[in-house]
């Protein structure tokens, strides 16, 4: 009886520092992201470049700014390869006027261009009862579309508002 309370004791134990050790691996990367991110502004400021604000970006490539949460800690920008990298604290979700849904993870990558971000990954739009990743988002003057799987349109004024995200628990 004592073995098998050992070993039930045992296994319940190493759960539970499981959890913990991976709970504490998740600290360390956010810290790493953050310690990264502040580096990379610092030694931009100190090269005299400073990094204008996500909206402001945003505008200049015809992007409606309210695309992204307004949780986005910190962005990425590469201007020659227009890669770009936008990073959240935790997963997020926007729910806009026109009842669309668009999840997103904790850092979203996409290929920066005039009125349109391809090659997207770390964004998912709800598509009927699923939640589809996102591809390609074209911006027109009064519509913007979403690929997911299949291309859908929005009004681009439901875009245009900058909002905060909602945290949830799955991307």
């Amino acid at each position: 009886m004592d073995l098998v309370l050992n070993k039930a004791g045992s296994y319940l134990i190493g759960q539970k520092a499981s959890k913990e050790f991976s709970s504490v691996t998740n600290d360390l990367n956010n810290l790493q992201t953050n310690i990264t991110g502040a580096t990379e502004k610092l030694v931009n400021k100190i090269k005299g470049k400073t990094q204008r604000p996500l909206p402001e970006l945003l505008k200049e490539y015809d992007i409606p700014v309210g695309i992204f949460p307004r949780e986005a800690t910190n962005y990425e920008f590469n201007e020659e390869t227009k890669k770009l990298a936008v990073h959240f604290p935790e997963l997020s979700e926007i729910t806009y006027r026109d009842a669309s849904i668009v999840r997103f993870n904790t850092t979203v990558t996409a290929h920066l261009e005039k009125g349109k971000l391809s090659e997207i990954e770390g964004m998912k739009t709800k598509v009927t009862f699923l939640f589809i990743s996102v591809s390609v988002i074209l911006c027109e003057q009064t519509e913007i579309h979403f690929t997911a799987g299949l291309r859908r349109t929005r009004p681009r004024a439901v875009y245009e508002a900058f909002r905060d995200g909602i945290g949830i628990d799955k991307f």
